[in-house]
């Protein structure tokens, strides 16, 4: 069997993060695992927060089992988060597979740009999103660093309260409601 991949994509909305994916799970026979086509499907125009938490949580299961069973996956969420990205780096690197991070930076111009040609053209596909949350979440965001992007950064320990990395994880993303 040879090397599985994990790749994760990294940035805000309307950054690019799901064209890249499905560009990912072309070119590397991947399955592709994007969070806001799973709560489209199951929750319509809502998105309620932690059901997104407990989804997430579901497609990471089920992408880490498909890296068991020999085949690259993409995880396609916001992956905001330092600590989440690690869990991720960790888990994948425990089941004998390599990770590629994608980081996509958009401007604030060109995210607005993006959402209001999202909501005209396929609102279907999105929700709305004001001017002040996009601007809380570049706030939020924590940046990939050049070594989490190229690999060489070691995975460090896993926040204070948790043993390991899937003790986090799992209470990251709980199993249920």
């Amino acid at each position: 069997m040879g090397q599985r991949t994990l790749f994760l994509t990294v940035g805000l909305p309307c950054a690019g993060k799901t064209t890249a994916a499905r560009r990912l799970e072309v070119e590397h026979a991947a399955l592709r695992l994007t969070k806001d086509e799973w709560v489209k499907a199951l929750y319509g125009p809502g998105n309620p927060p932690s059901a997104g938490d407990v989804i997430e949580g579901r497609l990471i299961g089920i992408g880490l089992r498909v890296l068991e069973l020999g085949t690259n996956v993409v995880i396609d969420y916001g992956l905001w988060s330092r600590d989440e990205r690690s869990a991720l780096r960790q888990a994948a690197a425990d089941r004998g597979a390599a990770v590629e991070l994608h980081y996509f930076e958009v401007s604030l111009d060109e995210q607005r740009r993006r959402r209001d040609r999202r909501q005209a053209e396929a609102p279907h596909t999105t929700w709305p999103m004001s001017d002040e949350e996009l601007a809380e979440w570049a706030a939020r965001i924590e940046v990939p660093t050049p070594g989490e992007l190229d690999g060489s950064e070691p995975v460090g320990d896993p926040p204070a309260g948790f043993a390991t990395w899937d003790a986090w994880r799992e209470h990251r993303w709980p199993p249920s409601l």
